[in-house]
């Protein structure tokens, strides 16, 4: 059967993404071809599509870690799901299209009372933040956690998660116009970044200890953070989006420069100071199925509710949403409608 599809010649530029009509073979053994009907933008994207990102391809791929359609076919070993069942999933690459291919083990069904745009939204955004702040963080009761990007799709679970542990949290955005949406989502504290971030943390801590710092940024942000951490505190790192910028293609003297001024911490400084840095990518995870299906299990054990879906665009309009992804003024998930 045929497809459409957005592929990448080669990363380094949002121009070589291109609409192209390719065949698709039939579902194998343990697959299931899904007709997409939403897919999910995410910040990985934008850096796979800049060259920028270790873990995808360089060349001749379709970017895209997210989606959610109906069961078009089927392989033969496959009995838990049938044709036309709703379904979400995650894919290592290869979502910016209107049909794939993937093993069964890799999509759930959507709940009933959500849309395709809600399932798109879901899987990766729970996931990062329940690995960061739960496995990685092990956020505790009581305790200060700082969450940068907190009205992002990440942010605003990680926040969410924190709160059913009990913990104080103080959310920052890049500009005034999320706070409305964070107030909603119940952050104790709420920092519009400037240049006084760091006398407007300790203001936010009020004598509290900074426990742990959900980080994704990175500089100067980072920077602060780290100085502010309190001995045992913990620091996660899941994204930088400090070296992205809105254009289509990188500035590498920009990139250059952030990258040889980045902050540097060396294990005596770690030990001295009873600190800790963590760093992943989900993607990393992928072929460990049974965790993260473990992990999707105390997820919706938590009853974390719907995601925030903040912009939603058609399927022709992708590369003007992945523009606009790039800028930092989006609030919650966005969304392709295909």
């Amino acid at each position: 059967m045929e497809r459409k599809s957005y592929r990448i010649t080669k990363a380094g530029s949002l121009k070589r993404l291109k609409l192209v009509t390719e065949e698709l073979k039939k579902p194998v053994e343990n697959e299931v071809c899904i007709k997409i009907k939403a897919i999910g933008l995410n910040f990985a994207d934008v850096f796979t599509i800049m060259g920028l990102y270790k873990a995808a391809p360089q060349k001749d791929f379709i970017p895209g870690l997210e989606f959610s359609g109906i069961i078009y076919d089927k392989g033969p070993n496959v009995d838990d799901f049938d044709i036309n069942d709703r379904v979400m999933g995650v894919i290592r690459f290869g979502a910016f299209t209107n049909f794939l291919n993937i093993d069964q083990n890799y999509i759930q069904k959507i709940p009933d009372d959500w849309s395709f745009e809600e399932g798109a939204g879901f899987l990766v955004q729970a996931l990062t933040a329940y690995y960061a702040i739960v496995h990685l963080g092990n956020v505790c009761k009581n305790q200060s956690v700082l969450i940068h990007s907190a009205a992002g799709g990440v942010g605003i679970y990680v926040n969410r998660i924190a709160k059913k542990y009990s913990a104080y949290t103080i959310c920052t955005i890049g500009n005034a116009s999320k706070v409305n949406l964070l107030n909603i989502e119940g952050c104790d504290k709420i920092i519009v970044r400037n240049n006084n971030l760091k006398e407007e943390l300790l203001k936010s801590l009020n004598g509290r200890e900074l426990n742990l710092i959900m980080e994704s940024i990175g500089g100067k942000v980072q920077k602060i953070g780290f100085d502010l951490l309190a001995p045992t505190g913990k620091m996660v790192i899941y994204g930088l989006s400090d070296y992205s910028s809105p254009t289509f293609r990188p500035n590498y003297f920009k990139l250059a420069y952030k990258y040889l001024t980045r902050p540097k911490v060396d294990g005596l400084t770690l030990v001295e100071n009873n600190k800790s840095v963590m760093g992943f990518n989900l993607i990393w995870l992928y072929d460990r199925v049974e965790m993260l299906k473990d992990f999707l299990n105390k997820i919706n054990a938590l009853n974390l509710g719907k995601p925030y879906i903040g912009h939603v665009f058609n399927f022709e309009e992708l590369i003007e949403a992945v523009k606009l992804f790039q800028s930092g003024k989006t609030k919650g998930k966005v969304v392709i409608r295909v």
